[in-house]
């Protein structure tokens, strides 16, 4: 960036990007207290909105947290390496692993909350899906907790008739999930396709992601394909943004 871009920053992103540059640097750790609205005032000899705005930018992009009466902090949690290619590689699943297996090594990774239901389908995903509204369908709702906060919530659609009495009908899908259930089945998944967007979260995603105020999230939504290019599963992702780092690994 050049200095007359740097100038035209507004003085609030400059500084935030000082205190980016000096936790990148290790000056400040993970936990680490940051200079609160007073030192920044000082240091920069600017206003208190000013020095709060810097603080608010760094919470918003997930690099720090405020400590209620305490300050704000280095945000502690480490993200997650989401590998788009590897981890919906056949091997890896057809195997009995879990999809998050490339994703968090040997992190703790907890399912707290499973909800199965049948329903008709919503009419946007029945046009994803080709099917007719009048078609039910196998609901599986989850939320995703790693080292103990909530980084994701995924609905899972497939078709009802397709799943009938198998495993995937069941909060326990058993080794390798629900594609692994599918291949069981003979619709293994042979073809994925991700879309993904970036937005604000409605108040119950943000509640239940635990996200401070003005965060946004990736809404991540795959779908399945078996060889014959029928859909098998529509799976519907919330993501805290500031938890993920997404890669993807192709050949050129």
């Amino acid at each position: 960036m050049s200095s007359r871009e740097t100038g035209r920053q507004p003085k609030y992103q400059r500084i935030a990007a000082e205190l980016r540059a000096a936790i990148d640097a290790g000056h400040y750790g993970p936990g680490d207290r940051l200079p609160g609205e007073n030192d920044l005032m000082t240091e920069h000899g600017v206003a208190r909105m000013t020095a709060r705005q810097a603080l608010g930018l760094l919470q918003t992009e997930g690099v720090a947290e405020a400590r209620k009466g305490a300050g704000v902090f280095v945000r502690e949690f480490r993200p997650i390496r989401r590998r788009g290619i590897e981890r919906l590689a056949r091997e890896q699943w057809g195997e009995g692993r879990s999809v998050w297996a490339a994703d968090i090594g040997g992190r703790e990774l907890a399912v707290d909350s499973v909800e199965v239901t049948r329903e008709p389908a919503p009419a946007a995903v029945a046009g994803v899906m080709g099917l007719d509204e009048a078609v039910s369908l196998c609901v599986r709702r989850r939320r995703f907790v790693l080292d103990g906060k909530p980084v994701l919530l995924s609905t899972s659609y497939l078709p009802a008739d397709l799943v009938a009495n198998s495993p995937i009908t069941e909060p326990d899908t058993g080794p390798g999930g629900v594609y692994a259930r599918l291949a069981d089945l003979g619709h293994a998944p042979a073809r994925f396709r991700e879309e993904l967007r970036s937005r604000m979260p409605t108040r119950t995603e943000a509640e239940r992601l635990r996200l401070p105020p003005g965060a946004p999230v990736i809404q991540l939504a795959r779908t399945a394909f078996d060889a014959e290019g029928q859909v098998v599963e529509l799976n519907e992702m919330v993501l805290d943004s500031a938890a993920y780092v997404l890669e993807y690994d192709f050949e050129a």
